[in-house]
C-alpha cells in the first residue's frame, strides 16, 4: 500500500512542505519503506527531498526549509512488485514533454505489455522496476502527443483518458505539472482510493488530495470528496475542474481498506471506516455466538489484537456481554522491524511489539479478535503468547474471511502459499497456528457491514477471500509472475536490512545506496498565464 497527497496553496509565497510532510506523517501507516516530497517553486523550479525510510526520519527542518514552492506532491510507499530499492521512492519526475510530478497508490497489470509500448512506440526510458514510473511515462507519452509547446485543461483530460484506455489494473495518482497545477484521477473501477478538500485562504482556497480524508480534518479543510471511478481533477490557482474520463465500470473499492488499511477516522467513498468496523463486531458476535454454542465452549474474556481490530473487538464483546480486556500490550517504539524479512525473523518482531499480560489471560478461556489472518505467522506467535502465560484455551476470531488469494491491486499480499489459509479448512487453519478454535466472519457479512453504511455501493474487490478480479486480465500465469515478483523483493529487503545493519556499526554503504538526497530541478512549464511561467530548459543541481 501507499499514501499519496497533493497540496496547493492560493498564497503561492507560502512554502507548501511542511504542511505536506504533516500530512505524509497521518499518512504513514499505509507505507513505511520510503517516503518523498517534491514542491514547485518560482520559474517552475521543483526541488526533491526522498529516500527510504520513515517520514519523521527523512524529513527533518532542514530537509523541509530547501523544499521551496506553494505546491507540491508527497507519498509513502510499500512496495508490493519491484524492488526495495531508493531509487523507486516516489514522487517520479520527468521533464519531457513538460516538467511532471508523479506519485501513484495500486498496481498495474498489464505492465509487460505497457513496457513493450514503451519500447517500440512511445521510445521512452524506464529506469526502475516500478508501475508508478511506467504509469507516469504513459500519462507523459499522451501529453506529448498534443505537439503543443503550451498546454491547457482540456489537453490534460484528453491525455488522462489515453492512460485509462491504455492501462488496466489500480491505480489512485495525484501529479503536478510546473507552474501549473495539480492533478488527480483514479482508476475506472476505484479500487484505490483518492479525496480532495478545500480550505479558505485570503481571498482564495488552499486545495488537498490526499488518500484519506484525516490528512484533509486535521488540515482544517472541508468539503471532503472523493475522485470518483474514471474522474479526473485539475486544480489551479484559477479553480478546479472535474470530469468524468473513462466510461463506466463496475465500481469496487476495496473492502480490505475497511478491514485493515485505513485509518478509523477517516471515510472512503462515504463510509466511516470506525462505523464500518463496530458492524464487522457486531456481525461477528453472531458467528461466534453460534460456532461457540456448536462447539460446546465458553468464552471468560475478549482481547483484541492492536490496533486496528480494537473496534471491532469491542462491539462484540459488548454484543454478546463478555469482558473486553486490553491483554496485549504494544511497543510503538519498535524500530524498522518491516524491513526484516524470513519467518524467524517475523517471530522475533511479533514478541518485541507485542507483551500478554498475565493477569487477562491465566486460567481463562480467551476470545483473541484480529482483523485479518494473512500467513498465520503473527497468529501463531500470538496464540503462543497467551498460552505461555497461562490461558486455558485460546479462540481466535477473525473480522475478515479466509484469505486464500493474493492481492494484485497494491497489497503487499504474500504468495498463495504462504497463505496460512489457501488450501485449509478452519479446524486445519487452527492447528497450523496453534489455537483451539478459529472463527471467520462470512463474506456475505463482511460486505453487509460496509455496504449498510453506503447502500449505492454494490459491489467492492474482495478478491482476497474469492480470487476474482474486477478488472480481469488475472490467469495462472499473472499471479505466478507476480508472486516472482515479490520473491525478488524480499531478496532485497534482506540486502537492505544488511546494509542498514552494517552503517549501524559504523561502516558505509556502497556507492549507489545513499540514503537520503535533495535536489533542485528546473523543468519546462506547460501553461501561459502563470507567475511562474519559464521557456523549455531543464538542469538538475544537486543541493546536498
Amino acid at each position: 500500500m501507499c499514501g499519496i497527497l497533493g497540496l496547493l496553496l492560493h498564497d503561492a509565497s507560502v512554502d507548501a512542505a511542511p504542511e505536506i510532510c504533516e500530512g505524509l506523517s497521518l499518512l504513514q501507516h499505509r507505507g513505511q519503506d520510503a517516503c518523498g516530497v517534491i514542491t514547485c517553486g518560482p520559474k517552475g523550479r521543483f526541488y526533491q527531498c526522498k529516500a527510504n525510510g520513515m517520514v519523521r526520519d527523512i524529513f527533518d527542518a532542514n530537509s523541509i526549509s530547501r523544499l521551496i514552492g506553494g505546491m507540491g506532491v508527497g507519498h509513502v510507499r510499500y512496495p508490493t512488485a519491484g524492488s526495495f530499492n531508493n531509487a523507486e521512492a516516489q514522487p517520479f519526475y520527468v521533464n519531457s514533454p513538460y516538467g511532471i510530478v508523479f506519485a501513484h497508490n495500486g498496481n498495474l497489470i498489464n505492465t509487460a505489455s505497457l513496457m513493450q509500448f514503451m519500447d517500440h512506440t512511445a521510445h521512452r526510458h524506464i529506469n526502475t522496476a516500478s508501475d508508478s514510473e511506467l504509469l507516469l511515462n504513459i500519462f507523459a507519452y499522451n501529453l506529448q502527443q498534443t505537439g503543443k509547446f503550451r498546454i491547457n485543461e482540456e489537453d490534460i483530460f484528453t491525455a488522462i483518458g489515453g492512460v485509462m484506455s491504455q492501462v488496466r489494473g489500480a491505480y489512485a495518482c495525484v501529479a503536478m505539472l510546473a507552474g501549473f497545477g495539480i492533478i488527480a484521477f483514479r482508476d475506472p473501477n476505484g479500487i484505490r482510493p483518492v479525496g480532495i478538500a478545500t480550505r479558505k485562504s485570503g481571498t482564495g482556497l488552499d486545495y488537498i488530495i490526499s488518500s484519506e480524508s484525516v490528512v484533509a480534518d486535521a488540515g482544517g479543510f472541508t468539503d471532503w470528496q472523493d475522485v470518483n471511478p474514471g474522474e479526473a481533477v485539475i486544480i489551479t490557482r484559477n479553480g478546479i475542474l472535474r470530469r468524468q474520463i473513462a466510461p463506466p465500470a463496475t465500481f469496487a473499492p476495496d473492502i480490505f481498506e475497511f478491514v485493515y488499511f485505513a485509518r478509523p477516522d477517516s471515510v472512503i467513498d462515504g463510509i466511516s471506516v470506525y462505523r464500518s468496523r463496530m458492524a464487522m463486531g457486531d456481525a461477528l458476535a453472531d458467528k461466534v455466538q453460534e460456532v461457540l454454542r456448536d462447539a460446546n465452549i465458553q468464552v471468560d474474556v475478549v482481547i483484541p489484537v492492536p490496533d486496528t481490530s480494537r473496534v471491532a473487538a469491542l462491539n462484540l464483546a459488548q454484543k454478546l456481554g463478555l469482558p473486553y480486556r486490553e491483554g496485549f500490550i504494544k511497543n510503538r517504539y519498535v524500530g524498522r522491524t518491516f524491513i526484516m524479512p524470513g519467518q524467524q525473523m517475523r517471530k522475533k518482531n511479533v514478541r518485541r511489539k507485542l507483551n500478554a499480560m498475565a493477569l487477562e489471560f491465566a486460567n481463562r478461556n480467551v476470545l483473541i479478535v484480529d482483523d485479518s489472518i494473512v500467513r498465520g505467522t503473527t497468529s501463531k506467535e500470538i496464540v503462543q503468547m497467551a498460552k505461555d502465560v497461562g490461558a486455558k484455551k485460546v479462540i481466535v476470531a477473525s473480522c475478515a474471511p479466509p484469505i486464500r488469494y493474493p492481492n494484485v491491486y497494491g497489497i503487499d499480499m504474500p504468495s498463495r502459499k504462504e497463505l496460512v489459509a489457501h488450501g485449509r479448512d478452519n479446524d486445519e487453519i487452527a492447528s497450523a497456528i496453534g489455537a483451539d478454535l478459529v472463527i471467520f466472519q462470512t463474506l456475505p457479512d463482511l460486505i453487509n457491514s460496509v455496504r449498510q453504511l453506503q447502500p449505492s455501493i454494490k459491489h467492492f474487490d474482495c478478491s482476497v477471500f474469492t480470487g476474482e478480479y474486477v478488472t480481469g486480465g488475472v490467469d495462472e500465469g499473472y499471479l505466478q509472475h507476480i508472486e516472482n515478483l515479490r520473491a525478488d523483493n524480499n531478496r532485497a529487503k534482506i540486502l537492505s536490512a544488511s546494509l542498514d545493519a552494517l552503517e549501524n556499526k559504523g561502516a558505509s554503504k556502497p556507492n549507489g545506496l545513499s540514503h537520503h538526497h535533495n535536489m533542485k530541478m528546473e523543468a519546462s512549464t506547460p501553461t501561459n498565464g502563470s507567475d511562474d511561467t519559464v521557456g523549455l530548459h531543464n538542469s538538475w543541481n544537486t543541493q546536498s
